[in-house]
């Protein structure tokens, strides 16, 4: 399957003790690139989400983004009651044995271990539900890979049959352009009232024919562009094979080009040229 390099995803989750995001951008690049932008308390859950890019992708500059907000009621202090009264009666108590009936100050009694306690979020829940909710934001990415490469392929598929009928009409229009040749110079000669040597005139269209051959480069086109078309229904990244087909199919148009002996020709090889060169221009968003 055909997937794109470019796309974008974002995840979305509310929990009691907060809310996270993640946002997953992705564009072309020649290798896998992760960028990750993480809140300050799950800075540790990089090793992983590397990770999980590795397995999941193969090229792209990808950055995550992961926004986490804590409830305020999470970062509230609490006080022990139950542990509190046991202080004050021990206090208590003791003040009545040293005949001291002071009252016990409240902010001595805050800073006695134990009475006031820190509801601290677990952080370990927090970072379970964020790698849980990285999996969906990526998975929504591979589906838009995936879509978006869809329409490449459908692009890339328009220009190869493109390619294919113009190759059918240059083989269908050779015999005509070597017969047109043939005649225009015997015309020339006839000009010149030179005597035609029938045998060096065969010799002469002899080398012209060799010279303007171009079956062996319409063979090699259609089976660069049937190779094209494998690729394509191959699975796992495929935009390298497919940038060196540019390549080859490019080579074939430009010899096409110098054999030219017409402009037919030449007009031919040149919609040959644009063509390898939007589908390449294509090809580099595909992994």
């Amino acid at each position: 399957m055909t997937r794109s390099m470019t796309a974008f995803a974002r995840q979305e989750a509310e929990h009691t003790w907060g809310s996270l995001s993640w946002e997953i951008r992705s564009v072309n690049h020649r290798y896998l690139e992760p960028h990750l932008r993480l809140h300050e308390n799950l800075r540790d859950l990089e090793g992983p989400l590397r990770d999980k890019l590795r397995k999941s992708l193969s090229r792209g500059k990808v950055e995550c983004t992961l926004r986490f907000h804590a409830e305020a009621q999470n970062q509230q202090l609490t006080v022990n009651e139950d542990y509190a009264r046991q202080v004050v009666a021990a206090a208590e108590q003791v003040a009545a044995l040293t005949s001291q009936a002071e009252p016990l100050n409240a902010l001595e009694l805050l800073r006695w271990p134990g009475v006031l306690q820190d509801t601290k979020l677990d952080m370990d829940l927090v970072k379970k539900a964020a790698l849980e909710l990285f999996d969906k934001a990526l998975d929504d990415l591979h589906d838009g890979r995936a879509r978006e490469g869809a329409e490449l392929a459908n692009l890339i598929e328009q220009r190869l049959s493109t390619i294919s009928e113009i190759v059918v009409d240059v083989r269908a229009k050779l015999p005509e352009i070597l017969q047109a040749q043939r005649d225009n110079l015997k015309n020339r000669l006839a000009e010149l009232k030179e005597d035609l040597d029938e045998s060096r005139l065969e010799q002469e269209m002899v080398i012209l024919a060799q010279k303007a051959d171009v079956d062996e480069e319409m063979d090699r086109l259609n089976t660069h562009v049937q190779e094209v078309r494998r690729v394509l229904k191959q699975k796992g990244p495929i935009g390298r094979r497919l940038d060196f087909l540019m390549q080859e199919l490019n080579r074939e148009a430009n010899t096409l080009s110098s054999k030219s002996i017409v402009s037919d020709t030449t007009q031919s090889a040149v919609e040959l040229k644009v063509l390898i060169e939007q589908m390449r221009e294509q090809i580099q968003n595909i992994e």
